[in-house]
């Protein structure tokens, strides 16, 4: 490394680069590839281990290269020395990105510890392998709309932090103390590697003395796990645990509910900000009252342009995320779960790449955004709560986070993942759709946790505008309301009874309808009916049931037999098409009346078993005819309970 950094660490002054002021432009360090190094060499890494935000060095030893050959990425093997990483107890989780110099040249990356091994024991992701990820193709952030005046909120959060800062003051000439955001789940998790550390400790010091075996040399790169960690702010342990279903179900990555942006940091966005080789850095997907990211180590600095990690964050390619700066805590110390606690800060830039090789993005640049706005309302505890997020617009993430964010919104609000009844309406403006807005409101009940079913319809709808075929979809904003009670708000059709039964077409008849509320007296509603007028003479058999049940099709039949088909009618729907479909498909707290679909048992089975056999045979299968249209006679009638059966009645059309 370069001559005057080495100076600035021994005087103390390396925090200088973290800060935002004016700084000329950092240049690439002289680099040697991987291909020209060798066993023996002996370097220097660099990293922050302390909230102090100082750079501080250890000694690394080239053990030897590792290639598992054509088409794979090499790495070079390393050992790691010295009173830094004597105190941390290794090269520990957090520490990725973090940069090697061998004679001033910069090599590479810590990338991995090795897993069941001694800590000390790493691999480096060459430099010559992360640097192409700068000349890497960036198509994403192309949408057209400025969703978010960035200088005006970053005005805002100023003021906040002025006033922040002006009350903390306060408290502390009071006597008071602010606490670090975790640290009570610091303290647990350092309970939980306090066994781990001192049986390894004996192990650790007998092992950094002895030369590394040919065993270790030729270790399999695929047991060096960079499972790092992946950190949530305002989330509690019931969103997690959601979230983490949606866009981590293999669970490749530790999900921790700290490395929260403060207060004061929230909404602050940086625009002059500088970073050097080693500091520390945060990548982000959503950002604000609640925050879901990462935090490594600045491998690489070109101007503007960064390189980190050394390793993916979610391996997604050409991305647009949030880059932000990074705030180290301290670090937890074990044999295969030490890591370096950091928090996620300021907004500085923008990741546009996520590759096996680390990450890239450029500072002062920053991701399109999708803000989203949710307002909760618990009508049991009487409690009402606003939260306000953004999340970086990334088709891969919205729909997860959007119905992520949302459900923990719900679930920290309510604070009962017991049964209950949630109705949930949301609008997201788009220009997906002609109108310029997509809404939705349904009611949800779940005999536990109704937030996991209340969140699909927000999801299906932002999945849906995600996978827009025709277009990249602009997103401007989405807004969500709950309302939760812990009431269970079921009904149940007694009866439907017609006022008159010999109608004609186009004639309204009016039907009294009985429902029997869970646990309470009987309702009746009077629901009125139009025949189409195309209705032809004779018997017209009615559903009268629930929105959310929907008569079985062939389609149907066909799909739970284990086909996979799409019916050509769905293949050839718009995007408005099917966000259309969705605004207009049966509310679970609606009851509709429209012409029976039910079919004869026995030809249920049969049809199914015809289906499958002209599909065997390479028939094409008419899907859109054995389904049958249906008709255009449809009432829909809201009412304050989920709808859960169906009855049936008869009308008799007389036409002149």
């Amino acid at each position: 490394m370069r001559t005057y950094i080495k100076k600035l660490l021994v005087s103390g002054l390396a925090a200088l680069f973290l800060s935002a002021q004016a700084i000329p432009a950092w240049a690439m360090d002289p680099i040697l590839t991987h291909d020209q190094i060798r066993e023996g060499m002996t370097g220097t890494a660099y990293t922050v281990i302390d909230s102090s935000g100082e750079l501080r060095d250890f000694q690394v030893d080239i053990i030897g290269l590792v290639d598992n050959g054509k088409g794979s990425q090499p790495m070079i093997m390393a050992k790691a020395s010295g009173p830094v990483v004597e105190q941390t107890g290794g090269i520990l989780q957090g520490m990725s990105g973090s940069p090697v110099y061998v004679d001033g040249y910069l090599i590479g990356a810590v990338a991995a510890g090795i897993k069941e091994m001694t800590p000390y024991t790493f691999f480096i992701t060459p430099i010559d392998e992360m640097t192409p990820l700068w000349k890497m193709p960036d198509r994403k952030n192309k949408t057209r709309i400025h969703t978010i005046d960035i200088k005006k909120a970053a005005e805002d959060a100023a003021k906040a932090k002025a006033d922040k800062e002006k009350k903390r003051k306060e408290r502390e000439a009071a006597g008071a103390k602010d606490t670090v955001y975790g640290d009570e789940l610091v303290a647990r998790a350092k309970e939980a590697v306090a066994a781990d550390k001192k049986a390894a400790a004996e192990k650790d010091d007998a092992a950094a003395e002895e030369k590394p075996s040919e065993a270790e040399k030729a270790v399999d790169t695929a047991k060096a796990e960079p499972k790092d960690v992946m950190y949530f702010s305002g989330f509690n342990q019931a969103g997690l645990d959601f979230l983490q279903k949606q866009i981590d179900p293999q669970g490749t990555m530790e999900f921790l509910p700290m490395g929260a942006p403060s207060v004061s940091e929230a909404q602050q966005t940086v625009y002059n900000a500088s970073l050097v080789p080693g500091s520390a850095v945060g990548v982000a997907v959503a950002y604000g009252d609640f925050a879901v990211g990462a935090t490594g180590t600045v491998t690489a600095v070109d101007g503007k342009k960064i390189l980190a990690f050394g390793h993916p964050f979610l391996h997604r390619g050409n991305v647009n995320y949030f880059m932000t700066d990074a705030k180290v805590v301290g670090t937890i110390s074990g044999q295969s779960n030490g890591m370096k606690i950091a928090s996620i800060g300021n907004i500085i830039g923008r990741v546009n790449q996520d590759r096996a090789t680390g990450i890239a993005g450029v500072l002062g640049k920053f991701p399109t955004v999708v803000p989203i706005k949710v307002k909760v309302t618990d009508k049991s505890l009487g409690r009402t709560a606003d939260y306000n997020a953004r999340i970086a617009y990334d088709e891969d993430f919205l729909p997860q986070l959007s119905g992520g964010i949302a459900y923990a919104a719900l679930s920290k609000t309510a604070d009962d993942l017991s049964a209950g009844t949630a109705e949930v309406g949301f609008t997201i403006r788009t220009d997906a759709v002609a109108s310029g807005k997509v809404e939705r409101k349904n009611m949800f009940y779940n005999a536990a946790d109704v937030g996991q079913i209340a969140m699909a319809e927000l999801m299906q709808a932002m999945n849906v505008i995600s996978q827009n075929k025709e277009k990249e979809s602009d997103i401007i904003d989405v807004q969500v309301n709950i309302d939760v009670d812990s009431n269970r708000k079921t009904a149940s059709l007694i009866s439907a009874i017609p006022d008159k039964k010999t109608v004609k077409p186009g004639e309204t008849v009016n039907f009294k309808t009985t429902i029997k509320p869970y646990r309470k007296a009987k309702e009746t509603l009077v629901i009125p009916f139009t025949v189409p007028e195309s209705q032809p003479s004779g018997t017209m058999n009615l559903d009268i049931r629930g929105g959310g049940l929907v008569p079985a099709t062939a389609l149907m039949l066909l799909q739970q037999s284990g086909v996979d088909v799409v019916s050509e009618e769905d293949s050839k729907q718009t995007t408005e098409d099917k966000l259309k479909s969705l605004q207009e498909t049966g509310r679970n707290n609606e009851v509709i009346i429209a012409p029976s679909q039910v079919q004869k048992p026995v030809a249920a089975s049969a049809q199914r078993r015809a289906l499958q056999e002209m599909q065997a045979k390479g028939h094409k299968v008419d899907l859109l005819g054995l389904q049958g249209k249906e008709s255009v006679g449809k009432t829909k009638f809201v009412t304050n309970y989920i709808i859960d059966n169906v009855v049936h009645s008869t009308l008799t059309i007389a036409r002149n």
